[in-house]
């Protein structure tokens, strides 16, 4: 049976160890079932990002979207911070980190902000649960002091748009999500 465990930090983030077999020939992993996430909806858009050592993607959330991430290949510091109005977890920041030789995947509800560091070059695989909106991507600064992230990496490699997030103070009211609200 897979370990599934609901963080103790961030509520509605799940933590998933899947089973792994294995023999001479290689490994066999089913790293996503839906059943795993009460919370869950079905996936409906899979994919795919490589990236180098040194990289840092984020941070960014979403108001109706939750992610599921599942590193394939090297090692990613991924860093959670809980934006929702009315949590329990509100400001609350957890890092994992995940590696592709130790299977661990991670469920991200809406209003959890979430990026990572590339420790190792690395090949991200994560499933979404609503096809691409560019209304329902958002960002918070990735350094911002309140959030406290430790990424783990020197002088990080960021995107222009990741390197413009607003601070989470600075976040429009409008633009911050509420705990249980999603449609």
């Amino acid at each position: 049976m897979p370990r599934i465990e609901e963080s103790d930090v961030i509520a509605d983030v799940i933590v998933v160890e899947p089973d792994r077999h294995g023999d001479e020939r290689g490994r066999f992993v089913e790293t996503y079932r839906r059943s795993w996430f009460p919370l869950g909806r079905e996936m409906t858009q899979g994919n795919r990002s490589e990236k180098q050592a040194g990289a840092v993607v984020g941070l960014h959330y979403h108001l109706h979207q939750a992610d599921y991430w599942y590193v394939l290949r090297g090692r990613a510091r991924v860093v959670l911070h809980d934006l929702r109005v009315g949590s329990p977890t509100d400001g609350a920041t957890l890092t994992i980190d995940l590696d592709g030789d130790h299977d661990r995947g991670v469920f991200i509800p809406p209003g959890v902000a979430h990026g990572f560091a590339s420790l190792t070059d690395l090949t991200l695989w994560y499933l979404v649960d609503s096809y691409y909106n560019p209304v329902d991507e958002l960002g918070v600064a990735w350094d911002d002091p309140a959030i406290g992230a430790d990424w783990g990496v020197a002088g990080p490699v960021l995107s222009e748009r990741d390197r413009s997030n607003p601070s989470r103070e600075g976040i429009e009211p409008g633009l911050r999500p509420r705990y249980g609200m999603r449609t």
